[in-house]
């Protein structure tokens, strides 16, 4: 049973658990998203839908976009997901989405894009120790070090040092539902995710090895 939706940001905040324990959690906001595509593997060679979440300004909105939406709505964000069922149901067109599909206590991994963080040296961006702070070491704790050898006389591909960080994609696994808030259209999901504040989530269920054990 596939479950998935598309959500933003809104932040952190903590709740407590019914031991008493203070639970950190993410509060994702999920509107209910409309599916706009639904492609098979007769005519597209997937499997997937295409999920409509967000609303643009009539004014910012091409014809072309409209035409593909089926005059659904304007939306903001069109996502492919990897699935043609929601529950126990095939998706079609103009299909309605919300937090419902999901409870308390499931197990998700939520996809976004990572904080950016521009042009970083190595100790921020990799995590190394640089260089002893005495013994003679001026100016230079923070360097990368040696990055190559007599032969082959050239940086090999792959070496780990200064450059852009942040802004990739990147999906956090095991998640908890900790809440579901219908009236709202609120998630609870103990734990951070990535992207700053505002951001779009893909929100999709995680399988245990126990289920997919299951299915075989």
């Amino acid at each position: 049973m596939a479950k998935f939706i598309l959500g933003k940001k809104l932040g952190m905040t903590q709740v407590y658990g019914d031991d008493g324990n203070v639970v950190p959690v993410t509060v994702v906001e999920a509107e209910p998203n409309t599916v706009v595509q639904v492609r098979n593997k007769e005519k597209d060679k997937y499997e997937a839908v295409q999920l409509g979440f967000g609303q643009k300004k009539e004014k910012n909105v091409r014809k072309a976009q409209k035409g593909h939406s089926n005059n659904l709505g304007n939306f903001a964000v069109l996502r492919e997901i990897r699935s043609v069922k929601s529950g126990d149901k095939d998706l079609v067109i103009g299909d309605k989405i919300d937090v419902s599909v999901f409870a308390p206590g499931d197990l998700v991994r939520v996809t976004g894009v990572t904080k950016g963080r521009g042009f970083q040296g190595a100790v921020k961006r990799h995590g190394f120790h640089g260089m002893p702070a005495g013994h003679g070491h001026h100016s230079v704790m923070r360097h990368v070090g040696s990055i190559g050898q007599r032969f082959p006389q050239h940086t090999l591909r792959g070496m780990r040092m200064a450059g852009h960080m942040g802004n990739n994609q990147l999906t956090m696994r095991g998640l908890k539902v900790v809440s579901v808030d219908l009236e709202n259209n609120l998630l609870a999901l103990k734990g951070a995710v990535p992207g700053n504040k505002g951001s779009v989530l893909i929100i999709e269920e995680q399988t245990t090895h126990k289920q997919r054990q299951s299915k075989n």
